[in-house]
Formats: C-alpha cells, structure tokens, sequence
C-alpha cells in the first residue's frame, strides 16, 4: 500500500523548500538517468550525459536572466562564504580599495574577509539602526578608483532586500544574491559580478552560482591557487575538477520549473502575492506582531518580526511548531520568529501560516 506523505509547511532560511514537481522528476530518474543505467551521481562528469545537463543550466541561466554575451556562467563550490575570500583574493592586493555597504551579518563576513588581501572600507552602513533598512543611493560614499563595490542585494537574518540598485559608472558592482537569486528579474548588465548560494531558490546546498563579466576575470590577480581563480573555472567551463553534479542537475531542473511556471516576472507576481499575506498580518496586528524592516526595505523572500512580550514569542514558536510549521526561529543571532517565504515555497503555505499568526493573536489578547 501506498504511504501518503504529508508535505511539512517548510519555512527554513537554507537549505529551503524544493519545488515538488523538481523532487518528484528527481525521484523518477534516480536509479536509471534517461536510459544510461546510472544515477546522475554515479555519471562521469566527463560524459556526453552529464555535459547536456551542465550545459543546458548554463544555457538556461543565460536565457532566464538575460545575461549579455560579455559575461561567464561559473560553476563552484565552497558556498558564498567561500566568495567572501575569493572575491579579494582575485581583485583586491595589498592598499588597493573596495568598497563594502554594510546591511547585515552576511556583509559583515565579506568586508572582515576583505581585510585579509587590501583596504576595504564601509561605503554605506545602517548598523546603527539595527540594519532595519537598506541605505538610499544617496548616502552611498564610494571612489572612482575603488576596485570594486560589493553589497548584499538579500538581508536573510533581518529581512530586507534592495529594490533596485545603484549605477556605479565605471565602478564594478558586486552583489550577494545567494538569498534573492531567480525571486524576480533583474538587469545583469548593471554587475561586473553576481554571486549565489544555490539553496535558497536554484536548488540544494553544495552548488555556488558565479555570473561573472570576462573583463574582470581577464584583470584578475594571477599568483594565487589555482582553484581559487575565477579563470580556472571560465577556461574549463566549470569542470577542471568534479562538479557537484547533482546539484547542478537539480539546479536545471528548478530553472525548468520556473521557466513552466512563466519566468521571472511570473515568479515575481507569485512571491509579492506570497509575502503580503503575512506583512497584511504583521501590520493590521496594532502592535501584536512588530516587523523589524522598514516597510520600504522589506523582503520578500524573508519576513522577520517579533512579538510584543518575549515569553508569548516563546509559545508562538512552540505552538507553531506543533501546527506543523518548519523553520519559523529567527536566525540564532538575533532571535524572534522569520518565515522564509523563498520560491519553491507554495502560497496555500504561506496563507496557513497567516491564517495561524491571526488565530494565535485572537486566542492571546
């Protein structure tokens, strides 16, 4: 007999929620990929089978994107935090500048990297709020011969996210967008380099996204190992060494579901409609429930808020988790509740979970 499986309202930050139509292909293919009689993990990374799958991701990504001719679709491991290092080490040396905007944890990790290989400085800081909001264009204070910008275009921790992004002229523009990678359309042409986490919208841990334009890859610092190169990677279309070949191939199989459900445009309708079933909650709650972005730097790939008393935050947690509902804990960092309302997380989802913010508060007045 057939066990019914019951699908957990999964909210985690990462790795997140896969698209089941992508669990259920993977299922089907797993012992026999399209007729080799292997796995796709037990394919040789230098067969024709395996090269279809990489190369079909790369294509997609191209597509999906709109990533001009002038850019390289890079393959890596390591995770951003291993960026937060590469990134330097490629172009930055010893008195060079960047410059680093600082809205969270994830940036803080990148500029204290930074420090190991040149100068970087903060550009732009709203620690002192408590990173409530991204910083206008305005205060953005940055040099015409810095090597690069960096910023984090996704705050998962305090939950806010940039909504659109600066023109840096002649200033090459770095961005982490491991957390709001593929949530809705952007214009590649305005980065010399866009780095992501695949486990947040693209797929399972282990694969890290590197769109990169070939100038920069051409500038680079040379004397460094050499799998810390992007140039390695760009002369070996990702495969000087074994790939995570499964990420990857599950990688293409989400930019297929995505590209079924209509694109990035379509994606992005989907997360705005997701997001505004809980921020309707937090605000209509008069006080209940306190959202701690701006209302002009909100996520919406991750909703961060408290509760007006600390020991009913305790039994909203507590009760959420006997509901069913995964992942609600706010980053162990700063606590309070977060739902993490990522691609692949389903709308009936995230009406649930309103459904319980507004029933928990009835129940508590």
């Amino acid at each position: 007999m057939n066990q019914v499986i019951q699908r957990a309202y999964n909210f985690n930050a990462g790795p997140s929620a896969l698209p089941l139509p992508v669990l259920e292909k993977a299922q089907q293919e797993l012992i026999d990929f399209r007729g080799t009689g292997m796995s796709i993990m037990e394919l040789s990374h230098r067969s024709a089978a395996y090269e279809e799958v990489h190369n079909q991701a790369i294509s997609l990504l191209k597509e999906m994107l709109g990533v001009p001719e002038d850019y390289e679709i890079l393959f890596l491991q390591g995770g951003a935090s291993l960026q937060f290092s590469m990134i330097p080490m490629n172009f930055l040396k010893q008195g060079e500048k960047a410059g680093y905007i600082m809205t969270g944890s994830w940036s803080e990790k990148a500029f204290a990297e930074a420090k190991l290989f040149g100068t970087p400085y903060e550009a732009a800081s709203t620690k002192a709020g408590k990173y409530k909001e991204i910083p206008g264009f305005d205060e953005l204070k940055y040099n015409p011969d810095d090597r690069y910008l960096h910023l984090t275009s996704n705050n998962t921790i305090y939950g806010t996210q940039w909504q659109d992004f600066p023109d840096t002229g002649d200033v090459p523009l770095i961005a982490d967008m491991s957390s709001d990678i593929f949530s809705k359309p952007i214009d590649v042409s305005k980065f010399a380099m866009i780095y992501a986490g695949a486990q947040k919208n693209l797929g399972p841990s282990g694969v890290t996204l590197v769109i990169i334009r070939k100038d920069m890859i051409e500038k680079a610092n040379t004397n460094i190992p050499t799998m810390l190169k992007y140039s390695t990677y760009s002369k070996n279309n990702s495969l000087y060494n074994t790939p995570p070949t499964f990420g990857i191939y599950m990688l293409g199989e989400v930019l297929n579901w995505v590209k079924e459900l209509g694109g990035l445009t379509e994606v992005n309708r989907r997360n705005e409609e997701k997001a505004a079933l809980i921020y309707q909650v937090i605000d209509q709650s008069n006080g209940f429930y306190v959202g701690h972005a701006e209302s002009s730097s909100r996520s919406l790939m991750n909703i961060t808020f408290r509760l007006k008393d600390e020991e009913l935050e305790k039994k909203f947690l507590a009760d959420a988790k006997k509901e069913g509902f995964v992942g609600v804990n706010g980053h162990r960092s700063v606590g309070g509740c977060r739902a993490s309302t990522y691609n692949a997380v389903p709308y009936e989802t995230c009406k649930a979970f309103s459904e319980f913010m507004v029933q928990f508060q009835n129940n508590h007045k």
